[in-house]
């Protein structure tokens, strides 16, 4: 006789754009909630520009993409190095350095 697999009781979650996600969390940072779901090198396709370094995230990279809850379209998703993320009141956007800028 065949196996079956049960079908899960809890229902396939998906986020505000329409995508499926597994693993993104709700973070306040500067008074809004934002969701954070990290990127699996595996899973990274694409190059993207981190917003907090200004420098790319390379493709098969592992990286957090982060958009606001409010965003129901997904149009303003960014794509962050994880150090980059995690130490983003340092690293916002904005904060643009040279090669050669000093560091304080």
């Amino acid at each position: 006789m065949p196996r079956h697999n049960r079908r899960s009781s809890e229902p396939e979650r998906t986020s505000s754009f329409g995508g499926v996600f597994g693993g993104a969390v709700v973070v306040e940072w500067r008074g809004e909630p934002w969701r954070v779901m990290p990127i699996t090198g595996a899973a990274a396709a694409k190059e993207y520009r981190c917003p907090g370094c200004d420098q790319v995230v390379r493709v098969r990279q592992g990286h957090v993409v982060v958009w606001s809850e409010y965003d129901r379209t997904g149009e303003d998703r960014r794509h962050w190095h994880t150090g980059c993320w995690a130490a983003r009141d340092r690293r916002g956007p904005g904060i643009q350095r040279s090669g050669r800028a000093p560091r304080r």
